[in-house]
């Protein structure tokens, strides 16, 4: 069956969205002169302005008033807003404090993880091999934690948070680009008092507001640390309606193999043994659960019989 161009240009433009997600660290680690907390500051601000101005373009001066006139919208975007903005600022923390192969982890156990709340808060049901996918991924994690003394607190978090927030998202069922407008509105004046302490407390530097700056090559990568932000996003959202949720859900994986390549190649992480070994029951967790979704979805519906 060949797919259709509707198809086809949406399968480029997720593919794109999350080869950009997977190599977002090469791009914060540019950043790493700049506080990990003026970074997020300043990419909320800057993607805000962003994707107010796609709104506006798009929905014009109402769609604030639509988004917000679903039951429940107002808290459950606050809510996701603050996931959102935690998950930002541990990832970006995580990234320049030499912890992405554990950052692509949290992201590599987020699927399953989204299974489990699924169980948990929709009343959905595991299949036999999901279990096995599941478990699997808690005994990778249980290595983890008694290899090296602790769990890995970066990645549970990042999951945890990444998959709180689509549960959020996915409950309210509100449009994708909307929805983070929404949440960029709360999180902006927290942003931009983040900004103005830096600049006033010698922590900033832009433009240089805040002493001797960062220099112009600095403020402009946090300039378009918003545009990063939000365009995969606005990507993902076109995708989705174009491309079989069977292939999104495989393709999902590109991002955090490419963290984790880049923590391993680019910025030598260390890698040893006892990681892999964790890190192996993860993937094989993932491959099982990711072939069995692939094959249940392929499969020949079998005709109902009177």
């Amino acid at each position: 069956m060949t797919s259709s161009p509707r198809e086809h240009s949406g399968l480029w433009v997720a593919v794109a969205s999350f080869v950009l997600w997977g190599l977002m660290p090469l791009y914060w680690h540019l950043l790493k002169s700049v506080p990990s907390l003026q970074i997020v500051a300043h990419r909320v601000v800057w993607s805000a302005l962003l994707v107010l101005a796609w709104l506006l373009w798009k929905q014009g001066r109402g769609w604030l008033r639509a988004a917000l006139e679903r039951p429940r919208a107002a808290w459950m975007l606050a809510l996701s807003g603050t996931l959102i903005g935690f998950n930002w600022s541990l990832y970006i923390w995580a990234v320049n404090a030499g912890h992405v192969v554990e950052s692509s982890l949290g992201y590599f156990i987020n699927p399953l993880l989204n299974v489990v709340l699924g169980v948990a808060f929709l009343h959905e049901r595991l299949r036999p091999v999901q279990w096995v996918s599941v478990a699997l991924a808690a005994v990778g994690v249980v290595w983890l934690t008694v290899q090296f003394g602790q769990p890995p607190w970066i990645a549970i978090c990042l999951a945890l948070s990444f998959a709180l927030y689509g549960l959020l998202r996915k409950l309210l069922a509100i449009d994708a680009v909307a929805g983070l407008g929404v949440e960029n509105l709360y999180l902006l004046l927290p942003a931009l008092v983040v900004v103005m302490w830096g600049e006033t407390h010698g922590q900033g530097g832009f433009l240089p507001l805040g002493g001797a700056g960062w220099g112009a090559g600095a403020d402009a990568l946090l300039i378009l640390g918003g545009a990063l932000t939000a365009l995969p996003l606005i990507g993902f959202a076109y995708a989705v309606r174009r491309v079989p949720l069977s292939a999104v859900g495989l393709l999902q994986y590109i991002a955090p193999t490419l963290q984790f390549l880049c923590g391993v190649f680019v910025f030598h992480e260390a890698f040893d043994t006892d990681r892999l070994v964790g890190f192996a029951f993860i993937w094989v967790g993932l491959l099982i659960f990711a072939c069995e979704g692939w094959w249940r979805l392929r499969r020949p519906a079998v005709p109902v019989t009177a």
